[in-house]
């Protein structure tokens, strides 16, 4: 995965004790209702046979997208993670996140193969 590239301007370091770069305040995006996400389930296939299923697409604060991690790992019954946008869950679980997230009134569609 590719990192975000910095909106900082390209400035490191600036001398001028007035500087202010404007980054220091944002905030995290606010959360869009369930019913204007737009998620993608993917299918990832690792070494070692093992198989993850990737959503990614969430828009909102890192604590909602960690609380939907949360719920989305109790309801499949499996281990997993959610950060940087992505939330990843062990196993090959789209069918138990598609009927959760359609429950919670998300929109989703099945991506890759």
């Amino acid at each position: 995965m590719a990192k975000k590239k910095s909106s900082r301007g390209g400035i490191v370091f600036s001398t001028d004790p007035n500087y202010s770069s404007g980054w220091d305040d944002e905030q995290d995006e606010e959360a869009l209702p369930p019913n204007r996400q737009n998620l993608r389930i993917h299918l990832d296939r690792l070494k070692g046979n093992k198989v993850a299923t990737r959503i990614t697409g969430f828009i909102g604060s890192s604590d909602d997208l960690k609380s939907l991690g949360k719920a989305l790992k109790s309801q499949c019954g499996v281990g997993g993670s959610a950060k940087d946008e992505i939330i990843l869950l062990q196993g090959d679980v789209r069918n138990k996140v598609e009927a959760f997230l359609s429950k919670e009134g998300y929109r989703f569609k099945r991506s890759g193969g």
